[in-house]
C-alpha cells in the first residue's frame, strides 16, 4: 500500500500548494502509477469514470454556446433593476440568480456569466465588489449542491452510486433551500445593511440596457429548449435507460447543430472549434489522471483498509459513518479542492457499503458526503473550482480576492451551513 499512497500524498501536496498546474500533476502521477506497475494500463482505463467525463464535457459545450447568446448577462442586469439599484437587494438577488443557475448548470461555469456583470454593476454603483463576489461564490456552491449536474462532486457521486437527477433534488433540495436562506440572512447583516449607493449611481444601473446584453437572439430559444430538454431527460433518465453522460452529449450535439446549421462550411468549422475550446480541458485531464492514481491506491487495498478502520470506529453505524464523512468532507474539502477529495472517497464508501448493510442502507452516507464536499468547498478560496474561477475573473478585472480576507468570513459561515446539514441528515435519514 505504501508506494501508491505516497504517490497520492505527493500529488495532493502539489495540487494544494499550486506550485504546478493540477492537470500536469494528475497526468504525471497517473502515468507514474502505470509505469511503476501499481496497476496495468487496462486497469487504469477501467478506473476512469467516462460517464462523469461525458457529463462534464457535454454541459461545458452547452454552457459555451449559451454564453454566446448573452442571456445570462441580461438576467443579471434585469435582476439588479428589479431591486431598483438597492445594494442590499442586488446582493440578495444576484445570489439568488447565481444559485438557481448553478442548480441546472455546473457552478464553475455559471459564475463565468454572472461575475463580469456583477463587476459592471458594482462599478456603476461605486461599491466594493468583494461582498457581491463572496455571495456569488457561496450561492454557486449551495445551488450546485441541490442537483446531479450542479457541482462536480455530485456528478462523481451520482455516477458512482447510480443516483439520478431527481434523487439528488428530492434528498438534498430541502436542506439547500434552508442553507441558502441562512446565507442570505447572514450576509445581509455582515454587508447588505451597510452598503449604500448614491441616487445618481443607482440611476446609472436603472439606465443600463439589459437587451443590449443579448448578443445572438437566434441562440436564446435554442439554448433554453436544449437546457430544459436535458434537465427533463435527466429527471427521467431511469425510464429512458440512459446515463447522464450520454444525455449531456446528446444535448450538446443538438445545440451544436442549432448553432452551426445556418452557417457555411468554413464558418461551421470555426463555430465547432470555438465550442470545443470552451471545454475546460485542464479539468478534464485532471480528472483522468486522478482517477488513475486513485485506481492504483484502490488496487493496493489502502482504501479498503481505511474503510475497515472507519467501520470499526463507528461500530458499523450508518449514522455515525455519515456524520463523520459530512464533517470530514467539509473540513478537508475546504483545505483541498473538493474534487480530488471526492474521487478518493468514492472507492472507500463503495468498499464499506457491504459492512453497513448494502447499497440501499448506505445511501445516507452518499448524501452526507455530497453535502460535506459541496458546501465544505465554500470554506476557503481553494475549496472549489467555482471559488478559483471567481477569483480569476475578478483579478482580470483588477480586483484581488484576498485569500485570508475571504477565509476569515467564509470558514465560520461554512461551519454554520454544515451544522444545519448535520441536523438535517439526522432528522431526514435516521
Amino acid at each position: 500500500m505504501l508506494f501508491p499512497a505516497l504517490l497520492l500524498v505527493v500529488a495532493y501536496g502539489f495540487i494544494v500548494t499550486g506550485r504546478l498546474n493540477r492537470a500536469v500533476v494528475a497526468i504525471l502521477a497517473g502515468a507514474i502509477a502505470i509505469a511503476a506497475g501499481f496497476l496495468a494500463q487496462t486497469d487504469a482505463i477501467a478506473a476512469i469514470d467516462f460517464n462523469t467525463l461525458a457529463l462534464l464535457i457535454g454541459t461545458m459545450i452547452i454552457v459555451g454556446i449559451t454564453k454566446k447568446s448573452g442571456i445570462f448577462g441580461y438576467f443579471a442586469i434585469r435582476a439588479a433593476q428589479l431591486m431598483r439599484g438597492s445594494p442590499a437587494g442586488i446582493l440578495a438577488v444576484l445570489s439568488l440568480v447565481t444559485g438557481l443557475i448553478s442548480a441546472v448548470l455546473p457552478n464553475a461555469t455559471t459564475v463565468l456569466f454572472v461575475v463580469p456583470v456583477t463587476m459592471v454593476i458594482a462599478t456603476e454603483l461605486a461599491l466594493p465588489p468583494f461582498p457581491f463576489l463572496f455571495a456569488e461564490i457561496f450561492a454557486s456552491n449551495i445551488g450546485g449542491t441541490a442537483t446531479l449536474i450542479g457541482d462536480p462532486p455530485n456528478i462523481l457521486i451520482g455516477s458512482a452510486a447510480g443516483l439520478s437527477f431527481d434523487d439528488f433534488l428530492v434528498a438534498l433540495g430541502p436542506i439547500v433551500v434552508v442553507v441558502f436562506v441562512a446565507q442570505i440572512v447572514v450576509l445581509h447583516f455582515i454587508w447588505g445593511r451597510h452598503l449604500r449607493a448614491d441616487s445618481a449611481f443607482r440611476a446609472n444601473v436603472m439606465a443600463m440596457n439589459a437587451a443590449a446584453a443579448i448578443a445572438d437572439r437566434r441562440l436564446v430559444p435554442c439554448s433554453f429548449a436544449v437546457i430544459a430538454g436535458l434537465i427533463l431527460a435527466l429527471v427521467f433518465s431511469g425510464p429512458l435507460h440512459l446515463e447522464a453522460g450520454t444525455l449531456a452529449l446528446l444535448a450538446a450535439g443538438v445545440l451544436l447543430m442549432c448553432d452551426v446549421l445556418p452557417q457555411k462550411s468554413q464558418a461551421q468549422s470555426e463555430a465547432v472549434t470555438n465550442a470545443f475550446q470552451e471545454v475546460d480541458w485542464v479539468t478534464i485531464f485532471f480528472f483522468i489522471g486522478l482517477f488513475v492514481v486513485v485506481g492504483a491506491v484502490t488496487r493496493a487495498g489502502l482504501l479498503d483498509y481505511l474503510g475497515r478502520l472507519l467501520v470499526g470506529a463507528t461500530r458499523g453505524s450508518v449514522e455515525e459513518t455519515a456524520l463523520i464523512l459530512l464533517w470530514a468532507g467539509a473540513i478537508l474539502s475546504a483545505l483541498v479542492d473538493n474534487i480530488p477529495f471526492v474521487i478518493t472517497m468514492i472507492p472507500m464508501v463503495k468498499s464499506i457499503a457491504p459492512s453497513l448493510g448494502g447499497n440501499t442502507t448506505v445511501l445516507p452516507v452518499w448524501w452526507a458526503l455530497a453535502l460535506g464536499a459541496c458546501l465544505g468547498g465554500n470554506g476557503t478560496l481553494i475549496g472549489s473550482a467555482a471559488n478559483l474561477t471567481v477569483a480569476g475573473v475578478a483579478e482580470r478585472s483588477g480586483v484581488i480576492m484576498d485569500f485570508w480576507r475571504y477565509n476569515r468570513t467564509a470558514f465560520p459561515l461554512m461551519i454554520l451551513t454544515i451544522i444545519l446539514c448535520h441536523i438535517y441528515v439526522v432528522w431526514r435519514f435516521f
